[in-house]
């Protein structure tokens, strides 16, 4: 039997099996041996132990298309990222940090700006202008007003999404308005992984309909980039990529060298310069890491 882990806890996974149920399982001990551990987002097949309980064993991984380390989740389609437009003002540091580690990891991004009911039309048009170019599509919603609510969840459907984002940008509240509908039997587990609710968070993932997947993922309030090295950011910012072969010298980063494409296209306001100066401060952390 196959399904897919929606949560892990204490050993314990939460195996969502389609049109079937959610079954507790255990890892058998040859992943132990092969030093492999399941993770939420894993397609995994199953042997039923005990059918009234719904309890079994994850047999066997199935391929993995991608996997994060922190938080560790696997088979990300895309990232849904939530920043309010205003109250909290977006930290496009932050933001730009996370829009690299998935272009980095090439997991598509669909950009989310909540709280449109609150915000000025020159915060809205600011947002355009330095996101506008970044190879993500860009939305603007309420979710108080529950404004634009369907056009996310046409965005979800058939696919597993990483909800991310800040803490007060209204992360919940849209999980919440795409969840009513979730055909997972989610009260059934409620009470045996209560245990684990309260002390930590947990990467979890909900069923919006059959095969679209939600995951709330925890971890995300800062982000150090630092899998890659320095020479591949420059890859991770689409904006630049027009400019690619235009500057004087072959492998230009864009940052100290004369003739430069991109510094030009900067100056001449085609690349937002709050990307391009968080694209700096990356690349010269990256320089400065030191080598372990």
């Amino acid at each position: 039997m196959q399904g897919k882990i929606i949560k892990g806890i204490a050993g314990f996974y939460y195996v969502h099996v389609v049109e079937s149920a959610v079954y507790e399982c255990k890892a058998k001990g040859v992943f132990r041996k092969e030093k492999v551990k399941p993770l939420v987002g894993d397609n995994v097949e199953i042997e039923v132990l005990d059918e009234n309980s719904r309890t079994g064993n994850i047999v066997k991984l199935l391929p993995r298309k991608n996997e994060l380390i922190r938080p560790a989740v696997a088979n990300i389609d895309q990232a849904l990222v939530v920043f309010a437009i205003a109250k909290p003002d977006p930290h496009f540091n932050l933001l730009d940090r996370f829009l690299v580690m998935m272009e980095s990891k090439e997991i598509p991004v669909v950009l989310c700006f909540n709280k449109e009911d609150i915000a000025e039309e020159s915060q809205v048009e600011q947002l355009k202008s330095v996101y506008g170019k970044c190879g993500c599509p860009l939305l603007f919603v309420s979710a108080k007003e529950e404004r634009n609510i369907e056009q996310i969840r046409r965005m979800l459907h058939g696919k597993t999404t990483a909800i991310a984002g800040p803490s007060g940008v209204g992360k919940s509240s849209i999980i919440n308005l795409l969840q009513p509908e979730a055909n997972m039997e989610t009260g059934a587990i409620s009470n045996k992984i209560d245990r684990g609710r309260h002390t930590t968070r947990h990467s979890e993932l909900f069923a919006i309909d059959e095969n679209s997947y939600i995951m709330d993922t925890p971890g995300f309030s800062s982000l150090y980039v630092n899998d890659f090295e320095k020479e591949e950011l420059k890859y991770c910012f689409p904006e630049f990529m027009e400019y690619e072969g235009m500057c004087r010298f072959q492998g230009c980063d864009h940052v100290h060298e004369p003739d430069c494409a991109v510094k030009r296209a900067v100056n001449e306001g085609k690349i937002h310069r709050i990307r391009y100066e968080d694209y700096l401060e990356i690349y010269e952390e990256m320089k400065n890491k030191r080598r372990y």
